[in-house]
């Protein structure tokens, strides 16, 4: 389960590509030229231009979009793939080298360690990403985009961004999902056995008459 949410979590981050709309009409003229600007992971917005068409005689203005978001997407993304490398290893170790594993005490607490360490970081790489989402979507908002071009600008639709929107709720579901498998690996360490169980009858001796 945990091994496919967090697929799920860099999967619908990384690889994504959109494209925002308005659309350029000149005073006078009657058809419409449609601008599209396209962007993708990492969101390193200012590094997509697209053209702005002329009212008159001149070239296309070449704009750029502005921000550069790729901190936070790519931090949500590599916390991914190292969780899911992560989980790999440990179904490995369960599956085929279980007495290796429970051979001695350490196994478990680093399990413990490691995983509460990745609950962490999907806490942290989630909020992340998700205000940089929120910032992708107002850098590529049409409204926005055409307050540079008001008099011949008019917005079209918005991008996509359920992908995106998605991204973020795997992110918090496996900070979930990684805080609770703390539980069950905690039960598998010293720390949650008793340290001092009841005696059995051959330790307490024979109960008397």
């Amino acid at each position: 389960m945990v091994q496919v949410f967090t697929i799920f979590a860099f999967a619908t981050t990384g690889g994504y590509s959109g494209t925002t709309h308005f659309n350029v009409k000149c005073p006078g003229a009657q058809d419409v030229q449609p601008v599209e600007p396209v962007f993708g992971y990492p969101f390193r917005l200012s590094a997509y231009p697209y053209k702005i068409p002329s009212c008159n005689s001149t070239p296309s203005n070449v704009t750029y979009l502005q921000g550069d978001f790729s901190s936070s997407a790519e931090f949500f993304v590599c916390v991914g793939v190292f969780g899911f490398l992560y989980c790999t290893a440990t179904l490995i170790l369960y599956l085929g080298y279980q007495n290796v594993y429970r051979q001695t005490t350490r196994g478990p607490i680093i399990d413990l360690l490691v995983t509460a360490a990745f609950a962490f970081l999907w806490l942290v790489c989630s909020s992340a990403w998700g205000k940089g989402l929120t910032d992708v979507k107002w850098a590529t908002n049409p409204e926005h985009l055409v307050e540079s071009c008001k008099e011949v600008c008019q917005a079209g639709e918005f991008p996509s961004m359920g992908r995106l929107n998605a991204s973020v709720i795997f992110g918090f579901l496996n900070l979930i999902l990684w805080a609770g498998n703390c539980w069950f690996i905690y039960k598998e360490t010293p720390f949650h056995k008793d340290p001092n169980p009841p005696a059995t009858m051959e330790e307490g001796g024979a109960p008397g008459p």
